[in-house]
Formats: structure tokens, C-alpha cells, sequence
């Protein structure tokens, strides 16, 4: 239980000076202050806003949810990494593997989560990004085609055994023949199917979706080079009102173009993804992967495989460069690219900071200045516990 405490700043959507009141960790008043209550000195006030939610996370600065073994500190070296970012909830993603390593992984992320009640809040849940998508060239992108598989529901349940049942969403291609009893069966347990890494019909998509399916995995991305101009795939899944759609908005996996249509046809079911991978915050140059074999992070900060320059490895940035993106290119305002990276995932997956910054959600904060079009992180709190002071670790 946190103290009772106030934080005074500027609304992220309004711009109006606000005092925030939080106490035992949930906002408990929010209000505007009178402009004669505003010192001169605050005209540079911080801005104050939900903090970020990433859906999927498969690692960073280094560290990786991919690595095999995983060490025991990963889950919460990446948590505090992500903290520094104003990433309040995020889902760590484990991807197509052998069924041994996957168990591994779920249980050092479930392990990680019983030792620290912080990162327990902090990890909304388990990404399990496969191993149940298409075995294609294309889709399957640079996860391991030796572990691709069709769905198999007692083998999932053995992960989210191992997981203490904190399998929260799984990425998966509806193309395999059973592949609707099995999103049944995962929707009637809780846990979000979406769509990703697949080469469907769309028949197939739709009928994903009846069976419960509601969401698309970094949607544009891990998939053929070359489609048909229409139908295809992402098509349907873009006009499938019950979908979700992420996107990772670095400037790399999509054009500013299909961004902004996404956008327009999605509204408030788009959301942003990082889809970080280990390299993200680590210098330019050649690294050999266990997962995708050899890959290039450009000096710009795109990753490629390096035997095909055309497929991405994943993203090299967090979450708040894809706001910068978003809002640098007029794709939308600093107040919507932020709510599609905080409270809409929040939403999408039935988290109470969906409620962002009003009385009774949880005190899960991002104060940050914005410099030109750069995000500064200056403090995070996580349900009212200071968990990054920007000024304490310059002191430091």
C-alpha cells in the first residue's frame, strides 16, 4: 500500500494544469487547478498521462524472453528497463520454439512474478507468439519452421500450467483445420487469441473470429511479400469490426500510409505494439541470433534479417518512439498515439487502468515533457509506487 500524495502536472489530453490525488495506490480525485493557483514557476509543468501498456515485449536492452535457458533476474531487469520508458503493463512474448524451451520460458516469467509483487503487477500477462502459426515463407517471418505446428490444446495446457495460468493472449494462424475448436477452447478460458503469422483464407479469418478471435498481431507484418491486391488477409482482418489491430509503428514495419488508413478504419480498436527484441537499446551493427540466425540493426534503428533485407527480425524500439513517430508524421495527436499505446491495450484486454487518469483506476502514471518532438520520461508510478525517478537516477 502506498502513501496518500499528490502530483500535480498538465492533463495529456487537455493540457490543463491538474492536481492528482492517489491513495492505497488508486487515483482517488483529479483537479483542475485555477489558473491564479498556477505559480510562474509551473508554466513548465510535466505533462501527466496513463502509463503505457505493450501488448508485445520480447525483450530489450539486451535481455531476452527468447533465450534458452532464460536467467532467473530477466523478468525483472526488463521490468525495471521498461519502467524508465513510463511502460506501466506490458506482456512479455515468448515465440515459436521447442516445446521444452517454451515450458522453460513461461515458468522463469511465472517464477519471476511470484518472487516480486512490483513485477507481478507490472507483467499483465504471456504473449505466446506461436508455435501454432502457418509454416510458410513469408508469414511465419523469422520464427524456427522446424517448431511450427498445428494447434494442439493439451500441449498448451501443459505451458499454462507451467505459466500458474498467466497465459493471457496467443498469437496464432487460423489456417490449420481445427483451428476454431481451439479458439473456442482458449476464449472460453480467458486468455485472448490473435491473429498473426498467417497465410488464411478469408473464410478462415472469419471464422476465427466467430469462434472468439479478437485481435491481429502486428498486423501487416508477418506476412507474404506479395498478396493479391484484394481479397487477402489483412483485408479482412482490417474490416473485421470485433478485431483489434496492432500495429508496430516505428517507421519501419509499415508505411505512414497504411498506418493512417489502419487508423481511420480501426479508430478505437488500433493499437500500437512495440514488438521490442533483445537488440532494442543496443548499439548498430551484425548480431547472430539463436531465434532469427544473423540480422543488421541499422544506424536508423531497423532490424533485418541479414540473408534477406526485405524481412524484419522484430523492433529495436519501445513504445514511446512509435508514439514519437506517429505523432511527428500527423498520423494523429500526441493525446490519441498515446491513448493507443496505454489506454485502449488496456481496454483491449480488460485491464482497470483501461480507466486511465480518472477516480478509482489505478495510480499506473507516466510523467513526461515532450522536447520538440522527443518523449521525456520524468517519473512512473506503478499502482501509486514510485518505481522510476528520471532526477533521483541523474543523481545517481
Amino acid at each position: 500500500m502506498s502513501e496518500i500524495f499528490t502530483v500535480r502536472g498538465r492533463h495529456y489530453r487537455t493540457g490543463l494544469s491538474i492536481e492528482l490525488a492517489v491513495e492505497n495506490g488508486v487515483i482517488s480525485a483529479v483537479r483542475e487547478t485555477e489558473s491564479s493557483e498556477v505559480e510562474e514557476t509551473d508554466t513548465d509543468l510535466p505533462r501527466i498521462a496513463p502509463g503505457l501498456v505493450d501488448l508485445q515485449l520480447n525483450g530489450c536492452m539486451g535481455l531476452d524472453f527468447n533465450q534458452s535457458p532464460i536467467p532467473a533476474d530477466v523478468t525483472e531487469r526488463i521490468s525495471e528497463a521498461l519502467w524508465r520508458q513510463g511502460v506501466t503493463s506490458y506482456y512479455p512474448t515468448v515465440i515459436t520454439n521447442g516445446d521444452a524451451e517454451i515450458e522453460q520460458a513461461v515458468r522463469s516469467i511465472s517464477e519471476a512474478c511470484r518472487r516480486s509483487t512490483l513485477v507481478d503487477l507490472s507483467v499483465g500477462g504471456i504473449h505466446l507468439e506461436g508455435p501454432f502459426i502457418s509454416p510458410h515463407d513469408g508469414p511465419r517471418g523469422a520464427h524456427g519452421k522446424a517448431y511450427v505446428k498445428a494447434p494442439n490444446w493439451e500441449l498448451f495446457q501443459r505451458w499454462q500450467e507451467a505459466a500458474d495460468g498467466r497465459i493471457r493472449i496467443i498469437t496464432l494462424s487460423p489456417e490449420w483445420p481445427k483451428a476454431p475448436d481451439f479458439i473456442a477452447k482458449c476464449a472460453a478460458s480467458g486468455v485472448t487469441v490473435s491473429i498473426g503469422h498467417t497465410s488464411a483464407s478469408n473464410e478462415q479469418i472469419l471464422a476465427a473470429a466467430d469462434a472468439g478471435a479478437r485481435m491481429s498481431t502486428h498486423w501487416g507484418n508477418g506476412a507474404h511479400l506479395m498478396l493479391p491486391r484484394h481479397p487477402n488477409y489483412l483485408w479482412e482482418q482490417l474490416a473485421c469490426d470485433s478485431l483489434w489491430t496492432c500495429v508496430v509503428a516505428d517507421g519501419f514495419h509499415l508505411p505512414d500510409s497504411v498506418l493512417k488508413s489502419a487508423f481511420r478504419v480501426k479508430g478505437e480498436r488500433a493499437l500500437i505494439v512495440s514488438d521490442a527484441v533483445y537488440l532494442c537499446g543496443m548499439p548498430p551493427g551484425e548480431y547472430e541470433t539463436h531465434v532469427g540466425g544473423q540480422v543488421i540493426l541499422t544506424p536508423e534503428g531497423r532490424l533485418h534479417l541479414a540473408a534477406n533485407p526485405q524481412l524484419l527480425a522484430g523492433s529495436a524500439q519501445l513504445l514511446a518512439w512509435g508514439i514519437e513517430h506517429v505523432t511527428r508524421s500527423g498520423l494523429a495527436s500526441l493525446a490519441d498515439a498515446w491513448d493507443m499505446a496505454s489506454v485502449r491495450p488496456a481496454t483491449a484486454m480488460s485491464l482497470q487502468a483501461s480507466a486511465g487518469l480518472q477516480p478509482g483506476a489505478p495510480a499506473d502514471l507516466a510523467i513526461f515533457r515532450q522536447n520538440d518532438d522527443r518523449i521525456e520520461i520524468i517519473k512512473t508510478y506503478k499502482q501509486g509506487r514510485l518505481v522510476y525517478d528520471g532526477a533521483a537516477s541523474e543523481a545517481n
